[in-house]
């Protein structure tokens, strides 16, 4: 980690007033907490768009476990993608519906694709990827 540099910035009085609130909304203890991770965020999505780079991510998926051949199917595009699965985690909601948790970690482009795969699959109720970083180049 570099060393701590102190900078100015100047805002409008009523989006100061915004993002104080903001601030206290989400329980940071000071500004510069905020600010720091305002632009990790951002630094964070640029990841995302590069194709080639190595992201990691969550894939949560809510389905009916009666629905014809779904668990079969799911598993077999989860063993397809056993280099990008490095876990799961299976919840039993109901008598009749499932939530499965994958968490992934692959080049970008396939980490989505295999997302899609799965969330469009016929009997999934619904799908959501929730994509992040490794970690290894932010700061």
């Amino acid at each position: 980690m570099g060393k701590t540099i102190r900078f100015g910035v100047s805002l409008d009085s009523d989006l100061l007033d915004k993002f104080d609130q903001l601030c206290e909304e989400q329980s940071y203890q000071t500004r510069s907490e905020a600010i720091r991770d305002l632009i990790r965020n951002h630094l964070v999505r640029r990841e995302w768009e590069d194709t080639d780079k190595e992201i990691a991510g969550s894939l949560t998926m809510v389905y009916d476990h009666h629905q014809s051949n779904l668990s079969q199917r799911l598993t077999e595009l989860q063993h397809e993608a056993h280099d990008i699965i490095l876990s799961s985690l299976h919840v039993h909601l109901d008598h009749d519906n499932c939530l499965e948790v994958l968490v992934l970690k692959g080049q970008g482009d396939v980490v989505r694709m295999l997302g899609q795969k799965l969330i469009s699959t016929k009997g999934v109720k619904h799908g959501k990827l929730c994509l992040t970083t490794t970690g290894e180049n932010l700061v």
